[in-house]
């Protein structure tokens, strides 16, 4: 194939492929990676800046390298990434929570939910997670009965996915789910990971009560895999009104 048949990709799968490189080869050389990715070597650059900026590479002569702490740092940057956005979605959820009584719950690998989970009160509540940095903070709190999935823990979302994560999750019965998206995209919720996607979707045949919780960098962001209509929530929390093209349908939207 030629360059010209091969689909523009956008800025952030193409940097999502670059990073999974690195995972794997642990090296990479900006030619090497221009003609996988069919791009040019300045859009390579362009990228491995963004992905230096971030923290989750280090430049090397002619490339790149991953750095032996990069699992640490991702972290950092998916939480402080729009984290007034999430304080603020975070701050509505907690209005609503009270029309959503429950005894057991289930929290995704969304730093989204993570923003909201530290600020809500568990207290003889059973929790299960499959966010390692979730059960941390909620490790800390007196009287929860917490427990923490297994499974395949992710480079770049630190929690556990994976056909064993899925069949755990099998096991439980919620009376409340707290989940984020990658994107929102013509009233439906999509994924950048089909192991996310999967998991969320056992996670929702398993909640009698579902809660959406997306910051507005959601409804301008891209996502591969779909998750379910927005209308599949209970309720869906912003930190602003949402787009016009959502409003008035069957979706309950609280901001």
């Amino acid at each position: 194939k030629t360059n010209k048949e091969i689909p523009k990709m956008l800025t952030t799968e193409r940097q999502n492929m670059i990073m999974d490189y690195l995972k794997e080869h642990k090296t990479a050389v900006v030619r090497k990676l221009a003609a996988s990715l069919y791009v040019s070597e300045a859009t390579v650059r362009r990228d491995l800046k963004e992905l230096q900026k971030m923290g989750l590479i280090e430049r090397s002569h002619g490339g790149a390298v991953l750095p032996e702490n990069a699992e640490e740092i991702s972290i950092f940057v998916r939480i402080s990434k729009n984290a007034k956005e999430k304080e603020r979605a975070a701050t509505n959820a907690l209005k609503i929570l009270p029309d959503f009584p429950f005894r057991s719950l289930f929290i995704d690998s969304s730093s989204t939910a993570l923003a909201l989970a530290g600020r809500m009160d568990l207290s003889y509540k059973t929790v299960v997670t499959n966010n390692l940095q979730t059960a941390m903070q909620l490790s800390k709190k007196p009287n929860i009965t917490l427990i923490l999935l297994g499974g395949n823990v992710q480079f770049n979302t630190n929690s556990a996915t994976g056909s064993w994560t899925a069949g755990q999750l099998g096991e439980f019965s919620f009376d409340l789910m707290l989940a984020s998206c990658a994107a929102v995209i013509g009233g439906e919720a999509f994924e950048r990971s089909l192991d996310q996607k999967e998991l969320k979707r056992i996670a929702m045949t398993r909640s009698a009560r579902r809660i959406l919780l997306v910051d507005s960098s959601k409804f301008s962001a891209h996502g591969t895999y779909r998750l379910a209509p927005l209308s599949a929530f209970d309720c869906v929390v912003t930190d602003v009104p949402p787009p016009d093209d959502l409003q008035g349908g069957n979706i309950r939207f609280s901001y």
